[in-house]
């Protein structure tokens, strides 16, 4: 009887351990990502799109200006997001905004489709698509299992 009870507290335990591990991985990724600085996420960004790609050294000069660009304007919205989240004025954005946000993130996909298409031969552009369609799959399957609001984080 004693065993099982001991079995049984082991289990839980662990259960428990797992469960806390889990929720704190996504928070330490996006710190991290906010101590580099944007020259620094774009030059990995790039080299992981050399590694991927096959890319030669015109190409990753020129898509290292696109990463750069990219990466200076995520981080100036993470350092604004951040700012207003400490300021207490975060708000959820109304259907207008909503709306004029999507707008820009579609606009801004249709230009740098345009420019990778420019830029890179039709072997390297077609495995850049697929790994674009794998990375959209991947970010809509991981928001079907959360429930409405689970997964912002309110501090």
């Amino acid at each position: 009887m004693k065993k099982l009870i001991l079995i049984a507290i082991a289990f839980i335990g662990l259960q428990a351990t797992a469960q806390q591990k889990q929720g704190t991985n996504r928070g330490e990724r996006g710190n991290k990502m906010m101590t580099l600085s944007a020259e620094d996420m774009a030059t990995l960004q790039t080299k992981k799109m050399t590694l991927a790609l096959d890319l030669n050294e015109s190409q990753q000069k020129e898509i290292q200006k696109i990463n750069l660009e990219n990466a200076t304007a995520r981080k100036a919205q993470m350092e604004k997001r951040k700012a207003n989240k400490e300021a207490g004025t975060a708000q959820r954005p109304s259907e207008e905004e909503r709306l004029k946000m999507m707008n820009a993130m579609l606009d801004h996909k249709i230009e740098m489709k345009a420019k990778m298409k420019s830029i890179l031969n039709t072997e390297q552009y077609a495995k850049w698509e697929k790994a674009q369609a794998r990375m959209g799959k991947k970010k809509r399957d991981g928001m079907k299992g959360k429930k409405k609001g689970e997964g912002q984080r309110r501090n």
